[in-house]
């Protein structure tokens, strides 16, 4: 494990913002109205025919291409697991500039909003999950949690509690913001053409064929990825550490998201730099990230302490933890 130190699961007080509110109640009456934004709704279509027909190019692209592909979603899923979901939403673990510098770039390519807004909302997501206040509650059904919310305005609770957030650390990280203010920019270099122009300019592929696989195919298979942990994860699986609570332990979401769908795990345990007991199985981004802490890049990793994970097991688990 190189040279990562350790966190133990009492050495610092817990951040609160990332723990269920249970004093939250949602407003009785009816529903505010569903308001539909368009604009979203015609590129997200655009979006995923484009990576249809991508699909379909697969057999005409060189296998340089074809594994660049595979380095742009692997580089910007660990924009969005180890950097805007493991670092800057939970702070489970501490990363050095070169490192942050390298996952804000990370996580443009993934153009899944900047830095700040996500961590926002995935704090918003965990303090009320399930609930009007969740950005993607999946208790509004799987297309709800997996992309609709996308589709639609915000429920007023979700912005209203947003707003109530304190997010100071997000605020003085000074690459977080800097990412912030040129966010479209650099989405439009990382998205876009870092990953179209490369095989054009280094090997001689087709700017078309760069452009559908590479970048949109790329592309639409990291959003579905990090959207299954939202749906798929907090629907079917199983629920070892707290049956209390909609999040299950989901293996193929696991795999496709390198490493995010040991879902119960995490929203028992959301300090954890892991998001599992289960260190490297299944998991990449804990992989890169004790990585990182080798190269001395990274540290104080947070962990939950081996006993308390037993306990809680045995107190609120649904029995099916294997150890």
């Amino acid at each position: 494990m190189g040279n990562r130190k350790m966190a133990d699961t009492y050495s610092e007080p817990t951040p609160l913002d990332d723990i269920f509110d249970e004093s939250y109640r949602e407003k009785d009456g009816p529903k505010p109205p569903m308001i539909i934004v368009w604009r979203n709704v015609v590129l997200m279509s655009l979006l995923h025919l484009g990576a249809l027909y991508g699909i379909f190019l697969i057999p005409s692209a060189c296998s340089l291409t074809l594994l660049w592909a595979v380095l742009c979603f692997v580089v910007s899923a660990l924009g969005v697991t180890a950097g805007a979901h493991r670092l800057w939403s939970h702070r489970s673990y501490k990363a050095s500039l070169p490192l942050r510098l390298f996952l804000a770039f990370a996580n443009s390519m993934a153009f899944q909003n900047d830095i700040y807004e996500w961590s926002r909302d995935h704090r918003v997501h965990h303090k009320y999950s399930e609930t009007d206040a969740d950005p993607h509650n999946a208790g509004r059904g799987f297309f709800f949690a997996h992309i609709g919310w996308l589709l639609v305005r915000k429920h007023p609770d979700v912005i209203e509690k947003g707003k109530r957030l304190e997010l100071t650390d997000l605020k003085s990280d000074r690459v977080v913001m800097i990412q912030r203010r040129f966010y479209k920019l650099s989405v439009v270099l990382m998205c876009f053409l870092v990953p179209m122009l490369v095989p054009w300019w280094l090997w001689g592929e087709s700017l078309w064929v760069s452009y559908f696989i590479p970048t949109l195919l790329r592309y639409a298979l990291v959003l579905n990825a990090t959207w299954l942990v939202n749906s798929a994860a907090h629907m079917w699986g199983n629920r070892p550490y707290d049956v209390n609570i909609n999040p299950r332990e989901n293996r193929f979401v696991t795999f496709s998201a390198i490493g995010e769908g040991f879902h119960n795990y995490h929203h028992t345990f959301p300090f954890d730099y892991s998001t599992s007991e289960f260190g490297w199985r299944l998991n990449l981004t804990t992989c890169f990230i004790d990585l990182m802490c080798a190269l001395h890049l990274a540290s104080d990793c947070k962990r939950a302490a081996r006993d308390v994970v037993r306990s809680r097991v045995q107190r609120t688990g649904d029995g099916s933890h294997r150890g």
